[in-house]
C-alpha cells in the first residue's frame, strides 16, 4: 500500500450567479510513496491548487478517494471526518502556501516554535530551533523578537516557510511556496526540502520556480483545461 492512493479524484464549483457546475479536475488517479516528490503542473487556473487544498480536506472532494496510509491506519482524506483531518493536520499533514496570516503582537520566533510547542517540545529548546531555522530562511536576528504583522511580503514568508517546515510531517503539501522569495531563500528552501525527502517525507508541490526543485522531482503531474472542463495528463 503506497502512503497516498488517490482514485477517480473530482472536484467541480457550482457557480450560483450563472446557474452551472464548473469541473475543476475529473477523475484523476496516482499514487504516492514515502520520500516522493510530485511535482503539479498546468496553466493558471487548470486546479493546481484546488487539488492541493482537497487532500488537506480545505476543499471537499466531489468525487473519489484519496486513502492514506496514516500511523492510525488507513484514512480516506475524502470522506474522513472533521475531528480526524484535525489530528492529521497536526501530526501527519502538512501544508505551505506562499501567504503568511500572521497575528497581531506575536513574535516570529513565537510563531516558528508553536508547532514544536504543541508537540510536546519543551519551550527553550523550541524556540531555540526556531532560532536557526530562521536563520536558515535568511530572517536577520534583530527581526526575530519582531511582529510578522509589521513585515514585508518576503520577510512573511520567510517566518512562514520556517513554521510550515519546522516540525515535519509524514506528506507536505507545497503550495506556490517560492512566489515572493529572492533566490537565496529559495536555495534555502530546497536544502529544507532535500533534508525532508532524505528522511522519507512525501510531497505533492505546485512552484513558481519549478527548476529551483527540479533535482527532487520524481513524477510529475499536468492538469490541463478545456473550454468545459479540465482533463489530466500523467507525465
Amino acid at each position: 500500500m503506497p502512503l497516498l492512493q488517490v482514485e477517480g479524484l473530482s472536484k467541480h464549483f457550482f457557480i450560483d450567479h450563472l446557474q452551472r457546475e464548473i469541473a475543476v479536475f475529473d477523475d484523476l488517479n496516482f499514487t504516492l510513496e514515502a520520500g516522493q516528490f510530485m511535482l503539479i503542473g498546468g496553466a493558471n487556473g487548470a486546479g493546481k491548487s484546488s487539488l492541493l487544498r482537497c487532500l488537506y480536506r480545505t476543499y471537499l472532494p466531489s468525487a473519489g478517494s484519496a486513502v492514506f496510509q496514516s500511523k492510525h491506519g488507513l484514512i480516506d482524506l475524502a470522506r474522513a471526518a472533521d475531528v480526524d483531518i484535525v489530528v492529521l493536520r497536526r501530526e501527519e499533514l502538512g501544508f505551505v502556501t506562499q501567504f503568511l496570516r500572521p497575528r497581531p503582537r506575536v513574535s516570529a520566533v513565537e510563531l516558528v516554535a508553536e508547532p514544536l510547542l504543541g508537540s510536546g517540545m519543551d519551550w527553550n529548546t523550541a524556540t531555540e530551533n526556531a532560532r536557526q531555522m530562521l536563520a536558515d530562511f535568511g530572517l536577520k536576528e534583530e527581526l526575530w523578537q519582531a511582529y510578522p504583522t509589521t513585515f514585508s511580503g518576503g520577510e512573511q514568508q520567510k517566518v512562514n516557510l520556517a513554521r510550515a517546515l519546522i516540525a515535519p510531517r509524514r506528506l507536505l503539501l507545497l503550495d506556490e511556496p517560492t512566489a515572493s522569495l529572492d533566490a537565496a531563500t529559495r536555495q534555502s528552501l530546497q536544502q529544507r526540502l532535500t533534508e525532508l525527502k532524505t528522511h522519507g517525507v512525501a510531497m505533492i508541490g505546485v512552484f513558481h520556480h519549478p527548476e529551483d526543485i527540479h533535482s527532487l522531482i520524481d513524477t510529475e503531474i499536468r492538469l490541463t483545461a478545456t473550454d468545459e472542463e479540465l482533463t489530466h495528463v500523467v507525465d
